[in-house]
């Protein structure tokens, strides 16, 4: 009977202990909203495995902020690429207390979903690259990467200065993301002295490209911008050499510097494909080869574009909690307005509109399938 009791007591001690210790815990839901189906959802899951990377991690470390130890939630969503569904997303984070978010991807999402996150006193955090996402100057809104005017200048420049090219026809998917990476590209090389002979369209589901090639070929052009992502440009790539175009060069954004190319695109993705992506190139970056290693063990795959940003923005804003001694929003993306970060793909510092203060961009082609660094900006 005296044993039953002390087994009692001890049971109660612990469950106690365990209570108290639960009960100092202080939980942050952490919202990722991106392409979790359709074309572009390589990506979406890309994105979601740097934010749990870092949430685990950040998870062992236990931090403290007010005088209770963090505890990081990853609620996820799938945005489908798809505007409306952003939004319905944005709703439902806001219904679920999420106070930070890592996304949108896309431009067209993230637009429309900022103002909800805004209202709804979330911090959010997109690689969406349209100027228009920041143009609204909302205290807690934040590029975590370049912009299309750095990426799409960075683009004519390398495509004047190094590859000479004096001709170029413009594609772009009608997307957010697409438009605005063309325009700025468009504008640029003109300035740097490039014809541009045309501009065309498709859309984000199209497959067959083959009458705008044609015509571009007809005015035997250098090189083609297409200013979309990497589903499509791999199939343009393909048809560009199935028409007799493999000198012709297939320029792109930081959607096109994806793996996905070279795994869609096959033998016709190769040195022909030049892309600019925001940042500096992840090897040659302090810690940059031990994140990638840390993720390869994780996930048994390398990270594709943007897991390295939305794993730094992760880490960068438990820190900024740190500093503010709080997990309130507001008071976050205050720090983050003022502090600095050394992440695993540069350095991070936000300006009054939430874009990056200072921003490497990347030019890359193809060798072999895998992404080789050609010049930095």
């Amino acid at each position: 009977m005296a044993s039953t009791i002390k087994t009692l007591a001890l049971a109660a001690i612990l469950l106690a202990t365990g209570t108290t210790a639960r009960a100092q815990d202080q939980v942050v839901r952490i919202g990722v909203s991106g392409p979790l189906s359709g074309s572009n959802a390589f990506a979406g899951k890309d994105d979601e495995n740097g934010v749990r990377l870092a949430v685990e991690e950040l998870n062992a470390q236990r931090l403290k902020v007010g005088g209770k130890t963090l505890k990081f939630e990853l609620l996820s969503e799938d945005d489908q690429g798809d505007p409306k569904a952003g939004v319905s997303v944005a709703q439902k984070f806001a219904d679920a207390g999420v106070k930070f978010v890592l996304g949108p991807y896309n431009s067209g999402v993230a637009i429309p979903a900022s103002r909800v996150y805004n209202d709804a006193g979330i911090l959010m955090s997109t690689v969406g690259t349209s100027p228009k996402i920041t143009q609204a100057r909302y205290p807690n809104v934040f590029r975590i990467v370049a912009s299309d005017s750095q990426v799409g200048a960075s683009m004519a420049s390398y495509a004047a200065r190094e590859l000479k090219i004096k001709t170029v026809g413009v594609i772009d998917d009608r997307t957010a993301f697409g438009q605005g990476i063309a325009d700025e590209f468009t504008k640029q090389a003109r300035a740097a002295g490039v014809t541009v002979v045309g501009r065309e369209f498709t859309n984000d589901k199209a497959s067959d490209f083959s009458a705008i090639l044609t015509a571009f070929r007809a005015k035997k052009v250098d090189a083609i911008f297409f200013g979309g992502y990497a589903p499509q440009g791999a199939p343009m790539a393909r048809q560009m050499k199935q028409l007799g175009m493999a000198n012709v060069r297939l320029l792109g954004g930081d959607t096109l510097c994806s793996p996905e190319m070279a795994k869609l695109g096959g033998d016709a993705v190769g040195e022909n494909v030049m892309c600019a992506q925001a940042g500096a190139t992840l090897d040659k970056q302090a810690n940059g080869p031990a994140f990638k290693a840390r993720y390869k063990q994780r996930y048994q795959r390398d990270p594709d574009v943007y897991a390295p940003a939305f794993y730094d923005q992760t880490m960068f804003i438990a820190r900024a909690m740190q500093a503010a001694n709080t997990t309130d929003a507001a008071a976050v993306g205050k720090q983050l307005h003022t502090m600095s970060y050394q992440g695993v793909a540069g350095t991070y510092g936000y300006d009054a509109s939430g874009n990056l203060k200072k921003t490497a961009v990347t030019v890359y082609t193809f060798k072999g399938g895998q992404l080789a660094p050609l010049a930095n900006y």
